[in-house]
């Protein structure tokens, strides 16, 4: 079966939908009030477009949320060292996990809207499915390393929107001392601080 090619305003739309709210999470302080009306008024489209191409709010901050990471997972996936494949694991975990908290930082509020939907465990979600595996799988290959499953848990919990937006919006740490935090927890639990 080939999927339908979309028409040139249904792809203008899309892209003029993903912009305002990409503009409107950036803006807002809380994500909550960012509604799909909002959206659909900043884009120029009526309520029935957004539904139509995103199904919810949840839907549409999927897809902004993947359409940012997605130089961060090109990289990953077959990008050079330290983030790309063939990276031994003891440089390639801390250097994912700087990745990811450097990604959260620029994209705060985007990243807490999609922790926050409220479609169940976070631990399900699919984006975050797919940082533990990758985590777990480079872990179980650390000699002496016990635990990975648990570990490349509490290693993202480190990295998650509330706290990031916490440590660095409430108290105001600075972006650097927070990569050099979290790459001195990641080397403790590695072993290798």
């Amino acid at each position: 079966m080939t999927e339908r090619k979309l028409r040139k305003d249904a792809v203008r739309n899309r892209a003029a939908v993903l912009a305002a709210a990409d503009a409107l999470f950036a803006r807002r302080e809380s994500p909550e009030e960012v509604t799909m009306a909002d959206i659909a008024a900043a884009a120029g489209v009526g309520k029935a477009t957004l539904f139509r191409a995103f199904h919810d709010r949840t839907g549409l901050i999927r897809e902004l949320y993947s359409a940012r990471l997605a130089p961060t997972m090109e990289a990953v996936e077959a990008g050079p060292p330290p983030l790309g494949p063939g990276t031994p694991p003891l440089e390639r975990v801390p250097a994912l996990l700087d990745a990811l908290l450097c990604f959260k930082l620029d994209n705060r509020r985007l990243a807490r809207a999609l922790e926050e939907t409220g479609s169940g465990s976070p631990y399900l979600a699919r984006h975050y499915q797919q940082w533990h595996s990758l985590l777990r799988d480079l872990l179980e290959q650390i000699p002496g390393l016990v635990g990975s499953d648990f570990a490349s848990h509490a290693l993202l919990a480190a990295t998650r929107a509330d706290l990031v937006e916490h440590l660095a919006g409430q108290e105001g740490a600075p972006r650097e001392r927070m990569r050099a935090d979290l790459a001195g927890f990641t080397a403790r639990v590695l072993g290798t601080d």
